[in-house]
């Protein structure tokens, strides 16, 4: 088993079994696991992030609830993607730690969940390898805690991580 293979398997044991899965009882009795793309290398790029200003403001997000989160705009890449150039923003919490990587393509609302997936620093898919540099891995794309239940506020891809092209890797729409 690969690494993500592995990684997979234990979202699928934590959603089905931890107390702090976002599913409910009904939810979990009946899941077998969530719904991936296949593993795809065409979707893991290593990237040179072009760096903000240290005094960027912070920037508010809105939530599924309306509520609003906020981040600092941590960084810009592109890469390409069928043929395609796409651009996307890293953003940190205000001190400029953690990193998070909100996005919506087109596979939104119909493969994938409509509001937008998640990379982040907390989990693999999204590791900086220097200064300016980072490995961006799809493969490890999520849905946010709002995608199985109204209880949870999740922010928001701000309009600048709206992708034109689709990232067919990572987790699937939850049925």
């Amino acid at each position: 088993m690969n690494e993500l293979e592995y990684f997979r398997r234990e979202v699928d044991h934590f959603m089905k079994h931890h107390p702090q899965s976002p599913l409910d009882q009904g939810q979990r009795a009946s899941l077998t696991g969530l719904s991936y793309y296949e593993a795809n290398q065409g979707l893991i790029f290593e990237v040179e992030v072009e760096r903000f200003s240290e005094d960027e403001p912070v920037v508010t997000m809105q939530t599924s609830t309306g509520d609003t989160q906020e981040y600092r705009r941590w960084g810009r890449f592109s890469f390409t993607i069928e043929g395609r150039e796409a651009t996307l923003t890293i953003y940190s919490d205000p001190d400029g730690y953690d990193f998070f990587l909100p996005f919506r393509d087109t596979t939104n609302g119909q493969e994938t969940y409509g509001a937008g997936r998640y990379l982040d620093s907390h989990r693999p898919g999204l590791n900086q390898l220097g200064p300016d540099r980072f490995e961006v891995d799809f493969n490890y794309s999520y849905n946010p805690y709002c995608a199985y239940s109204e209880y949870y506020s999740c922010p928001l891809p701000p309009r600048e991580n709206w992708l034109k092209v689709p990232i067919r890797a990572g987790e699937k729409n939850y049925e």
